[in-house]
């Protein structure tokens, strides 16, 4: 399909994208390109509030509008508003549901580009004026996105994240790690569906073997309702590991990822963000499929349970968690030991692994 012929250099760009942490994270290369191809351009996201830190100070992007949910059914309209209040020449609407449809329809936008028919869902593509190919289903959701960069034509110049903090906010990371032994490896326990856990004992196992065979830090990473996972692996290690679930906010993520040689845990939006900070990541796999969501550059570190129904993509697994219980410390360590050789080849550091 020839690229998507804009009548103008768009002047108001609106991005939609209003969900999942995971998904406003691979969306942000997309974001970027955008930036290179129309530096003139006043370019907006509509989001949600729990992805809408990752969205903070990005050097692309001029301007974050919020949808709050939250506040009940009628909180639609003071956002249908000031979507058109904007008066937006061009919709990028990368959500694929009929809310997202509404609000690209309502922009008022003349140029309003969405996902093809075979890849959207609940009608999305009639509020759209053109749409893009159709997309292979199973296809990591990062290239999906940047294939509206292909329709538009846009210049290939790589993957960039572009995740940045204030000088403030390093400070407040470098607190949280205050007494971590360095280097360290960040561990996030959790995920929004609880068949993607992995489990605690298996998680100190490999927590003990970092420490004891390479020297490594451990930070625990999560949110609140993480807590007891978090304090079962801390009880099998002790006090030797930093705890910080419930401490961090996803600003605090980016940098504590950053700063780790390597991170590890099951399919969840940490995976990448930690993924998009450039680290290292070994991630665990059964209810969902690496094929759509592995994170980016590291595809050489996914680990998946073998199982007959995995992948499910059922959010409560009926069975124990199968397909999680097959995956083992010691293919967990094994993968660290080559993240581990990897980085110091790199870096020019004789290797100190065995």
């Amino acid at each position: 399909m020839p690229p998507l012929a804009l009548p103008l250099a768009p002047q108001r760009i609106l991005i939609i994208l209003l969900g999942a942490i995971g998904d406003v994270t691979r969306a942000l290369p997309l974001l970027t390109r955008l930036r290179r191809a129309y530096p003139a351009a006043h370019i907006t996201w509509a989001v949600e509030p729990a992805a809408a830190p990752l969205l903070d100070y990005h050097p692309a992007l001029d301007e974050v509008l919020l949808y709050r949910r939250t506040h009940g059914p009628l909180a639609v309209l003071p956002f249908l508003r000031d979507i058109r209040r904007h008066r937006f020449d061009f919709v990028l609407d990368l959500q694929r549901h009929a809310k997202s449809g509404l609000v690209s329809r309502w922009s008022g936008a003349p140029l309003r580009l969405g996902f093809h028919r075979h890849n959207s869902k609940e009608g999305n593509w009639l509020f759209n004026t053109h749409t893009i190919a159709p997309v292979p289903d199973f296809s990591l959701k990062l290239r999906q996105y940047l294939a509206f960069a292909e329709a538009l034509g846009l210049p290939d110049d790589g993957i960039h994240f572009d995740l940045r903090l204030r000088p403030e906010e390093e400070e407040e990371v470098e607190t949280l790690l205050t007494g971590t032994p360095r280097p360290f490896a960040a561990f996030f326990l959790g995920s929004r569906w609880p068949s993607r856990f992995w489990f605690p004992q298996s998680t100190a196992t490999v927590a003990r073997e970092l420490q004891h065979a390479y020297g490594m830090g451990i930070v625990l990473l999560g949110g609140r309702d993480e807590a007891a996972f978090a304090r079962e692996v801390s009880d099998a290690v002790g006090d030797t590991l930093t705890n910080l679930t419930g401490q961090t906010s996803l600003r605090h993520l980016i940098g504590i990822f950053r700063r780790a040689q390597l991170a590890f845990g099951p399919d969840s939006g940490p995976m990448h963000i930690a993924a998009a900070t450039g680290t290292p990541v070994i991630s665990l796999w059964g209810a969902t499929s690496p094929v759509r969501s592995a994170p980016w550059g590291s595809d050489a570190f996914v680990l998946r349970g073998p199982a007959a129904c995995s992948p499910c993509y059922t959010r409560h697994c009926p069975i124990g968690r199968r397909c999680m219980q097959r995956i083992t410390p010691e293919q967990v360590l094994e993968t660290a030991r080559r993240v581990l050789e990897q980085r110091r080849a790199v870096s020019g550091q004789p290797s100190a692994i065995s």
